[in-house]
């Protein structure tokens, strides 16, 4: 009960205020929601990336020095020396991109088109990828491998858009899948996802129940069918015995009792199949 005044009068309010709480979506279905797991962005599984950095052989020479003379004709313990087990891992990760844009360039001395380029960006990813799995913590790493993988999405949203068929054999060439941005973003939230669920728990439990209901009727055309042969027999019969006009042909028995027989060997084979399994 309270009071207010306008204008010299007072209202007495006598009806209690109830305040109605909002109370959250909650199925009552025995459905169990669990929050899906975030994916950081620099994970193969988000960036696209379906092969990893590769192995490579130690005894390589770096590729400064594979067209050196000297080296060709050196001792053994030179050569390995030289070799890519006493190098930085950087010189793997060169090798590696050189393969990478070899396969993909389009002449000798092919730098700056669009496919060296996003191989370029790929063999880096892939490199500083298997980095971040060994040192989950090298935060300078994490945003350059963050910022290559959106400067390569960029490039490739380019050629996707300017020429297709390139664009579709270099992501064959790289082994990549290409994750276009989303048309509208939207938070995943509980109650969202718990209508999602049970708007489907309902359309399984209705498709469920007309596959019960179509198999009973299926199970019943046999005897249906029996005592539908039967009544246009006997309607035959009466009919005949009146002396009126014919509305039962023997056509109409002779497909009734094919529609029987058909039906009868088709739920055979099914019986048998069911036991062979």
């Amino acid at each position: 009960m309270f009071s207010n005044s306008f204008n010299g009068c007072y209202l007495i309010c006598t009806r209690p205020i109830i305040y109605q709480a909002v109370r959250s979506f909650k199925s009552d279905l025995k459905i169990k929601w669990v929050r899906p797991p975030k994916i950081p962005c620099i994970k193969p599984e988000k960036s696209g990336d379906l092969t990893q950095f590769p192995s490579v052989d130690i005894k390589q020479l770096p590729l400064e020095f594979q067209n050196s003379e000297e080296l060709k004709t050196a001792d053994e313990l030179v050569k390995r020396v030289f070799s890519l087990e006493f190098s930085r891992k950087k010189k793997c990760a060169e090798l590696v991109r050189n393969d990478v844009i070899n396969s993909v360039k389009q002449h000798e001395f092919d730098t700056s088109s669009e496919e060296s380029r996003i191989a370029s960006m790929t063999a880096k990813i892939r490199y500083l990828q298997h980095v971040m799995e060994e040192f989950p913590r090298d935060k300078r790493c994490k945003v350059r491998l963050k910022e290559l993988i959106d400067r390569r999405k960029k490039r490739l949203k380019f050629l996707r858009k300017w020429d297709y068929k390139r664009f579709e054999w270099l992501l064959e060439k790289l082994d990549l899948v290409y994750k276009p941005p989303p048309s509208h973003f939207h938070w995943i939230t509980r109650k969202d996802s718990l209508r999602k669920l049970t708007d489907k728990h309902c359309e399984d439990l209705k498709q469920e129940r007309i596959a019960a209901y179509r198999a009973s009727l299926e199970a019943q055309q046999v005897d249906f069918l029996r005592e539908k042969l039967e009544k246009l027999r006997w309607i035959q019969k009466e009919e005949q015995e009146c002396g009126v006009d014919l509305t039962v042909s023997d056509s109409d028995i002779d497909q009734v009792v094919q529609q029987l027989k058909e039906l009868e060997l088709s739920q055979q084979e099914k019986m048998k199949k069911s036991t062979a399994k």
